[in-house]
């Protein structure tokens, strides 16, 4: 991690940069350094896996996050990283080059290279696919298990994909030759067009397959279990690979990204790892002190109260909070800000009871009351003091 150049130093990018500024300068620094237009260069090889490497970092909001928090060592092995299920570990230079620019482009017309000639009879990967999935306060504090259900495309079994017969195969598209483009125009002015009748492909099935009609993938319901991980936030992604929409011709299918969205709670509200809850405590506690049990994510957790606390204070249980899955399995805390309840409903007996004890109470009893009046009193000589002049 010590020999790592900075992320934002790779791309040429300030810390503060916008997305689209950090994708613009990856896409600058990925051309430059791509091996197709620099071949035999390792040096430029290696800048390439560099320039992608810290694209998939800054270019995912969650990643960005805990790399401008814990810089490398947030993804530093045994460190936490993106190990607990939130993220992932990296990909391929060449795909992530891919998933920038589009599938199935051209690196010749890319570059400028010569030629031009655009086949895309190859396997292709399938696209990526996202789901938004609502989850409890509960199950992203604490982890959990879930099964969802949705629509894909996957790959036909009955032609493996190939969108052919069984026992037939693909024929060499007659137009194009198998190049999967045409030339048009005349004279001097001479351009290639996509071959309009193969698409491109530069093949064409004669007998196309019975269950797909030749797309090579079929419209599915796939049932998905998943792991919740602890101490997952809204935002948060989890990286399925493999579970996106098939690939086309053989090619691999691609990945499903399930975005978490994790509803509010009534009781608990979050800050990083750390909990907080408003916890009332019964005005005789607060006036004597005594011990209150707390509700906490790890359950009732008991509470000190001093004599003479007041509304608004705020006491921190260490350990309760949050536990961090991504960096050893440390909790946060939970802070509980007092709320003095006072008592309610009292019978005609409670209430002069309550008033005989009252009565024996002085204004030097209640230093927040006297310190009031007392600056108001400064207030008010001074006001008249202005009034005077």
């Amino acid at each position: 991690m010590a020999n790592k150049r900075d992320y934002y130093e790779v791309l040429g990018v300030e810390k503060g940069a916008s997305d689209d500024q950090i994708k613009k300068s990856y896409r600058k620094v990925a051309m430059k350094f791509h091996p197709d237009r620099n071949p035999g260069d390792a040096a430029a090889e290696e800048s390439f896996k560099e320039a992608s490497e810290a694209y998939e970092v800054l270019g995912d909001t969650d990643k960005k996050a805990k790399y401008d928090q814990f810089g490398h060592q947030a993804f530093a092995p045994g460190g936490g990283g993106f190990g607990g299920g939130f993220g992932g570990g990296f990909h391929d230079a060449g795909d992530i080059f891919e998933q920038v620019f589009g599938g199935g482009f051209n690196i010749n017309d890319l570059f400028g290279g010569g030629g031009g000639r655009r086949r895309s009879n190859g396997p292709a990967r399938g696209s990526d696919l996202r789901y938004d999935l609502d989850v409890d306060f509960e199950e992203a504090a604490l982890g959990s298990h879930r099964t969802i259900t949705l629509p894909v495309s996957d790959s036909c079994t009955r032609c493996t994909g190939s969108g052919a017969e069984p026992g037939t195969s693909k024929s060499t598209c007659p137009t194009c030759g198998g190049h999967g483009q045409v030339n048009a125009g005349g004279g001097f002015i001479q351009f290639s067009q996509t071959c309009p009748s193969c698409g491109g492909a530069g093949e064409m099935i004669t007998n196309p397959c019975s269950e797909c009609n030749g797309a090579g993938s079929i419209k599915t319901r796939q049932k998905l279990k998943l792991r919740i991980p602890a101490g997952g936030e809204s935002g948060s992604r989890q990286r399925l690979p493999g579970k996106g929409e098939a690939g086309a011709r053989g090619g691999p299918a691609g990945d499903l990204f399930i975005v978490f969205h994790v509803r509010d709670h009534e009781l608990f509200k979050r800050n990083g790892l750390d909990v907080y809850c408003e916890g009332p405590v019964p005005f005789q506690i607060a006036m004597l002190g005594g011990e209150l049990e707390v509700p906490t994510l790890h359950g009732g957790a008991k509470l000190k109260i001093p004599a003479g606390t007041e509304s608004g204070k705020i006491f921190r249980l260490r350990g309760q909070g949050v536990i961090d899955v991504a960096h050893g399995g440390g909790k946060g805390s939970q802070n509980v800000m007092v709320n003095i309840e006072v008592p309610s409903r009292l019978s005609g007996k409670e209430k002069k009871a309550m008033k005989e004890l009252c009565d024996q109470l002085h204004d030097n009893h209640f230093e927040l009351t006297a310190k009031m009046n007392k600056t108001a009193q400064k207030f008010y000589d001074r006001k008249r003091q202005l009034e005077a002049e």
